[in-house]
């Protein structure tokens, strides 16, 4: 399974995230994207989602690590990935089809969505 993280920018960027190299992805308190950080696998696929003004999908990470043993704060090691060549805005996502059920669109606070492969591809496709 591919998902997507979101972050507020002014907190934690994705040019932040290419800064370190590595984060604990944690203090996540939704009870769904605890479930979803708890359900990932090393190797997984990410896309780094810049909320605020920006909304938009803007680089690629994947899963190192998964602690779970805390079920309340997992702590999910990730790597970053690539910026991608063309950041995805939230408009392009819910003009498109694939999209139509995903929780990004109907969860908009959702802070870890899940995505299909057809998603995750839809969005790195330009990079």
């Amino acid at each position: 399974m591919d998902y997507l993280l979101k972050t507020e920018p002014s907190e934690y960027s994705f040019a932040d995230l290419q800064k370190d190299k590595t984060t604990i992805w944690d203090g996540v308190s939704n009870p769904v994207a605890l479930k979803h950080l708890r359900g990932m696998k090393s190797g997984e696929q990410l896309v780094i989602y810049e909320t605020g003004d920006r909304k938009t999908a803007v680089g690629t990470a994947s899963v190192v690590s998964v602690d779970a043993t805390d079920a309340k704060d997992p702590k999910v090691k990730i790597k970053v990935g690539e910026a991608l060549s063309r950041p995805v805005s939230l408009a392009e996502v819910k003009a498109n089809k694939l999209f139509a059920d995903s929780p990004l669109v109907r969860q908009g606070r959702l802070s870890v969505v899940p995505l299909t492969a057809a998603q995750y591809k839809f969005l790195t496709r330009s990079h």
